[in-house]
């Protein structure tokens, strides 16, 4: 049963219901079904950010999926297990709500008025987002034509006053990338797009209107210009916005590349995207005081802006670790919201869920445990065999999953192979719901590590100065800090993988801080093949009960990934043998461990990889565990070397 915690008995109004589900019917070579749908998924999406933000009381149907055969709404999935008897929301009463029109009428209390937005400088549909979350203000776009949001919201209808205007009143720009800044007594950078968002910088995080803890990363309104290019509507990613608005998030959308102007702006100033990038992020650190993260949601619209898919002269991925690189500079980390399962919603409604103080799972393997299931012999050595285990990934997201549980976690093979499944913890935070539901249905063949880098995506080589891109002093306990909370809470202790991408290699002051937290081990790029950290300083004496002296090994497994297993289930077993080394005609004579990632397959594809590799080198030797399991092998087998 998912037991999301008790039901809710306390009488309450009914949770509204909106539904948009019809966008997915849109042709995206229709520009006016288009930018309809855009209109509306923004402004709903705000909306429910701020009815939301003091409790659960709008909820989407919105995001479509397919499996198999048939096609299902994730909402409505996660919906019907938060309402499921025993569950959070049983017996809670909801009511359908059928336009924007009644969905305002019946949130008017919450809302302010409006913020009109240019559509011909289309950053300022995300200024309008922070202005919307900052203050509880409906994000409408300026048009005259009679069946715009303009026309139906405030020039008619509810009538919703204007109370911040991001274009003049006769439509004509308000930024335009000369003079001063509208509003500031800042000199224009030469961009509209940058001067829109250095305005938002100006009047809402300098004065610390908006949060210090949360950023959003997401596509403007130049989807419009191309919708195509992301292959679903949904990948406007607008229905992302109501978290981050709850939060009082500022929102932007800028380039991570400084050696050439913004794809979506190419008159600007090369780097001109990057220093506001730049300043943003250090005006949060300031805010901040260095005591806490800044969680940033989104991710590089690779497929729309920036990289040679859009006339850019850089890759997608390393747009995604410059991105990393410079906002682990700044102690901000990722939650990356990645095209194409980028788009989710609902995440301030799920914010609410009611969560116990922890979610142990089953301990790491100590020696006698190892013994038992046979891989360390009477005398302490680990028996040779080649270990592999497997970083079931990507979760770095709490978009993907959202999405992705329904295909992968529900499959009905999981728990034929052992897995480790890298759900980030800091995921609970827009995703709770999935958090507990993994936690209470997993199989003993099930264990969940850490992803990228911990408790977020970011690169730690970049936690110690010097820091490139900033010139900040350590961000190393202000890191621990933020993990330690996380992995206590969901009973983690192994981080599987660490993404170094362009940063350098961990210090040693980084490689403490994960000692602390991940106790149970990490793995890396720029690490040794296998090592133990701290293992001259790991003997600590504790005098148990009895008084008398026990010995604990307090060194952290340390271990390289290998390579991304990416093809068919025979292809990707012939590469994981290729790695494996030695005579795969017979066992090695010292144990070899390995851990290799894959991203978004389903336990079958694990099990037919299991198989076919067994049937390819039969005496091989091969052993899958968890990863666990295996980093305690490591730490057994490099400590009694």
């Amino acid at each position: 049963m998912f037991l999301l915690s008790i039901p809710c008995t306390e009488a309450a109004p009914p949770i509204v219901l909106y539904d948009i589900t019809h966008h997915a019917s849109i042709d995206l070579n229709n520009a006016e079904g288009c930018r309809t749908a855009f209109e509306e998924a923004h402004l709903v999406a705000c909306l429910q950010g701020i009815v939301n933000r003091h409790g659960p009381r709008l909820y989407l149907n919105a995001i479509q999926s397919h499996l198999k055969d048939r096609s299902f709404s994730v909402d409505m999935y996660w919906l019907d297990k938060m309402r499921a008897p025993g569950t959070w929301l049983y017996g809670r009463q909801f009511e359908s709500v059928k336009d924007i029109e009644a969905l305002i009428r019946r949130f008017r209390r919450y809302i302010r008025g409006a913020v009109v937005w240019d559509p011909k400088v289309p950053a300022t549909s995300n200024v309008a987002s922070t202005v919307a979350g900052c203050e509880n203000l409906l994000p409408v776009p300026f048009s005259t034509s009679q069946n715009s949001l303009f026309s139906r919201l405030v020039l008619g209808g509810p009538k919703l006053p204007v109370k911040v205007w991001l274009v003049s009143k006769d439509g004509s720009s308000l930024f335009t990338g000369a003079g001063v800044i509208p509003g500031t007594t800042r000199h224009s950078t030469g961009s509209a797009k940058a001067d829109a968002y250095l305005w938002a910088v100006e009047h809402y995080l300098k004065k610390r209107r908006c949060s210090s803890a949360h950023l959003a990363y997401y596509i403007d309104a130049q989807w419009l210009s191309n919708p195509k290019a992301g292959g679903s509507i949904w990948n406007h990613t607008l229905t992302n916005h109501d978290y981050f608005v709850a939060r009082k998030a500022l929102f932007f959308d800028l380039s991570p590349w400084d050696d050439e102007p913004a794809t979506d702006d190419p008159n600007q100033k090369a780097g001109t995207d990057v220093a506001v990038l730049k300043e943003i992020l250090l005006t949060v650190a300031r805010n901040n005081g260095g005591k806490k993260m800044c969680h940033i949601g989104g991710f590089v619209p690779w497929a729309f802006k920036y990289t040679k898919h859009a006339g850019g002269g850089h890759d997608d991925v390393p747009s995604e670790w410059r991105f990393v690189e410079i906002i682990s500079a700044y102690n901000a980390y990722l939650d990356a919201d990645a095209l194409g399962i980028g788009a989710m919603a609902n995440a301030s409604f799920f914010a609410h869920l009611p969560l116990k103080a922890k979610y142990p799972q089953r301990p790491t393997p100590d020696t006698a445990e190892l013994m038992k299931r046979g891989y360390v012999t009477s005398n302490g050595r680990v028996v040779p065999k080649r270990y592999v285990a497997f970083y079931v990934g990507d979760f770095d997201s709490a978009a993907w999953m959202y999405r992705m549980i329904p295909q992968l976690w529900d499959h009905p093979d999981r728990g034929t192979v052992p897995l480790s499944w890298a759900f980030n913890p800091n995921l609970a935070d827009r995703i709770a719901p999935a958090m507990v539901y993994v936690r209470e249905t997993a199989s003993p063949n099930d264990w969940f590590v850490a992803g990228d880098s911990g408790a977020g995506y970011i690169n730690p080589g970049l936690l110690e100065p010097p820091r490139r891109w900033s010139d900040l002093p350590s961000g190393t306990k202000v890191w621990k800090q933020h993990c330690q909370a996380y992995y206590e809470r969901w009973g983690i202790s192994v981080t599987g993988f660490i993404i170094d991408g362009y940063a350098p290699a961990m210090p040693k002051p980084v490689l403490d801080a994960y000692a602390s937290f991940s106790p149970g081990g990490i793995v890396a790029q720029k690490v040794p093949p296998l090592s133990l950290h701290n293992a001259q300083e790991a003997l600590t004496d504790n005098r148990n009960q009895q008084g008398s002296i026990e010995y604990r090994n307090l060194s952290m497994p340390v271990v390289r990934m290998d390579i991304d297993l990416t093809q068919n289930p025979q292809e990707s077993a012939r590469a994981m043998l290729s790695r494996l080394g030695g005579d795969l005609s017979k066992p090695p004579q010292e144990p070899s461990f390995h851990v290799f990632r894959a991203i978004l397959k389903t336990p079958a594809w694990y099990r037919e990889l299991v198989a076919t590799a067994k049937e390819l080198s039969p005496n091989a030797g091969l052993e899958v565990v968890d990863l666990p399991t295996l980093m305690a092998l490591v730490k057994q087998w490099l400590s009694s070397r």
